[in-house]
């Protein structure tokens, strides 16, 4: 299977996370990385990227539950004995993403160091941020979700530069990871653009401003 180019991998990556072994596996835009019911062996940490997760019942459609970038770990369900995955992941951009196998984690964690507290704190700082997702998908604002949305896939959510752009996604997708319809997107990225907080070019520039729109009342 093809790969997408290498891309570059972020200082800010925990200094001795190569020391898990594993590989980096570079994804291209919407590719599947797992489906939910799949066995569930290993965790994975975003290097470069981001990827959408997804969980579906047997009465709903798929739900958004989690929109993840550079420095987030996935998958690490598995660490606490759930044999099969939760949810889907699917690369949302050209993504570079470590596989780190299960009992190499687990060897890691039941180290009583420096290096296993530094990783058991940055597991929980993962899942905590995925809570604090799951909660703004539920009570914030769609326009507000929206902006979240843009921001972290163009990584300006976080302390690290921004990406050039992330490639324009229709309406329905925006839509299903945001959890409104495709008129209310549509809408808002109207709104974005006229104010000047994204622009199209190709791809969707995405600018610091639309941070404006999270501190709205």
């Amino acid at each position: 299977m093809k790969r997408a180019k290498k891309l570059p991998v972020y200082a800010d990556s925990p200094s001795s996370l190569a020391s898990l072994g594993g590989k980096i596996t570079h994804y291209r835009s919407k590719e599947n990385i797992y489906s939910q019911g799949t066995p569930a062996y290993t965790l994975f940490y975003i290097q470069a990227g981001g990827v959408r997760l997804t969980t579906r019942s047997k009465s709903q459609p798929a739900a958004v539950t989690a929109i993840l970038g550079v420095g987030d770990f996935f998958g690490e369900l598995c660490l606490v004995g759930l044999p099969l995955r939760m949810s889907t992941a699917v690369a949302l951009t050209a993504s570079s993403i470590r596989v780190i196998k299960k009992n190499s984690m687990l060897r890691m964690l039941q180290q009583k160091n420096k290096k296993s507290l530094s990783f058991v704190s940055y597991l929980v700082n993962s899942i905590r941020k995925y809570q604090d997702h799951v909660a703004e998908l539920l009570t914030s604002p769609a326009e507000q979700r929206l902006a979240r949305v843009l921001l972290r896939l163009a990584y300006l959510d976080k302390k690290r530069p921004s990406a050039k752009g992330i490639p324009t996604l229709s309406d329905q997708v925006l839509a299903e990871m945001v959890g409104t319809t495709r008129s209310r997107v549509n809408l808002f990225m109207n709104r974005f653009r006229k104010l000047g907080y994204i622009r199209y070019n190709g791809e969707i520039e995405v600018h610091k401003s639309l941070q404006k729109v999270l501190r709205a009342d």
